[in-house]
């Protein structure tokens, strides 16, 4: 992997958020960190991450429109997320 550099990602330790406590448990093995850390440093690489993102809405999207929803639709449905997540 040539030269690295450590990097701290908080992840929840708490047994009552099972998915971080998980991920914490997991990334207590040294070989573990490293495999996580290649498949982060090749996700990041060269804005992959934000296609894959941008692909995955997308896809969303179309599925969106393929169930008759328009775009006002879907617009209206995150902000509405986004209220209901600010309380």
């Amino acid at each position: 992997m040539g030269d690295t550099v450590e990097v701290t990602i908080p992840v929840d330790a708490d047994a009552d958020a099972d998915a971080d406590a998980d991920a914490a448990q997991a990334l207590k093995s040294p070989a573990r960190r490293a495999a996580a850390g290649r498949y982060l440093s090749g996700l990041l690489k060269g804005g992959r991450a934000r296609d894959l993102l941008a692909e995955a809405i997308g896809e969303a999207k179309e599925e969106a429109h393929t169930r008759g929803l328009t775009d006002g639709d879907i617009d209206a449905e995150l902000e509405a997320w986004r209220v209901e997540r600010k309380t």
